[in-house]
């Protein structure tokens, strides 16, 4: 647990460091568009209107509950985009600034936060929408809309764990992050972000795919914000997702911590 510790207490120490680094890329990203930040706006909603065109209305996919489809189908793909996009982004982040930082007295683990930062811009933006959604469809609030702050520190702590482990995988072996790129694509469908599992699926399959944490936390929102159930109501789940992270934390930090001194010679 010493390296859990450590790599947690580098984060504590850097955080005003990890703000400013995570907007100045923000801009550096955008700063020779013409329209700059809005594409991380504009970008998830062409996505969001192609998937809701293909599946809400070519496919007639249903939500499985009282929600609109299209409700039912934001309240999950808005955290997957951001779910997504720091698990790829993240993975390259050690590696696409090693040979920057190894010059430097820098904490390489704080760059996996970084990417988690500078994804929240695009993700508050598209959670403010749905909740413009939901108040022009009159979706009552309900005291379990108060559990969202446990799903969202249960996402940044899962994407947090994931992605040091992933960022330094993806220096040791550069083939990794061409498999996990395959890999996002399948979790994609499989978990649940565009059709209800529940109703497309006999229940020992759905059993099997809920073992993937990503649908923990979709399923999560969507109970949070659409069908009324607390996340103490399935402890044993609970506790399934919060041993993948923290073991996840353990094999990250224990990974990174032995090699990031020797991250340069893999390039």
């Amino acid at each position: 647990m010493k390296q859990v510790m450590e790599v947690i207490k580098e984060q504590i120490k850097n955080l005003p460091m990890i703000f400013r680094i995570a907007r100045y890329e923000d801009k550096a990203t955008y700063q020779s568009h013409y329209l700059g930040l809005a594409w991380q706006i504009l970008n998830p909603l062409i996505q969001i209107a192609i998937y809701y065109f293909v599946f809400g209305f070519a496919m007639n996919a249903k939500s499985g509950s009282d929600a609109s489809y299209i409700e039912w189908m934001l309240a999950g793909i808005i955290p997957w985009f951001f779910i997504s996009a720091v698990i790829l982004q993240g993975a390259n982040s050690i590696y696409n600034k090693i040979s920057m930082v190894s010059k430097m007295n820098f904490p390489m683990s704080i760059l996996p936060n970084i990417t988690i930062v500078s994804n929240l811009t695009s993700y508050f933006t598209m959670l403010l929408i749905l909740l413009g959604l939901f108040a022009i469809n009159g979706t009552p609030i309900t005291i379990y809309w108060g559990q969202y702050l446990y799903y969202f520190v249960a996402m940044i702590a899962f994407l947090y764990s994931v992605t040091l482990f992933n960022a330094t995988i993806s220096v040791l072996v550069r083939d990794y992050y061409i498999m996990l790129q395959s890999v996002m694509r399948v979790l994609f469908y499989m978990s649940g972000i565009v059709w209800n599992l529940e109703t497309m699926l006999p229940q020992w399959l759905v059993n099997v795919l809920k073992l993937n944490p990503i649908y923990y936390v979709v399923n999560g929102f969507r109970e949070t914000f659409l069908m009324n159930k607390g996340f103490w109501e399935s402890p044993s789940y609970t506790l399934y997702f919060w041993l993948i992270t923290i073991t996840l934390l353990f094999v990250g930090a224990t990974l990174h911590m032995k090699f990031r001194e020797r991250f340069v010679d893999y390039l």
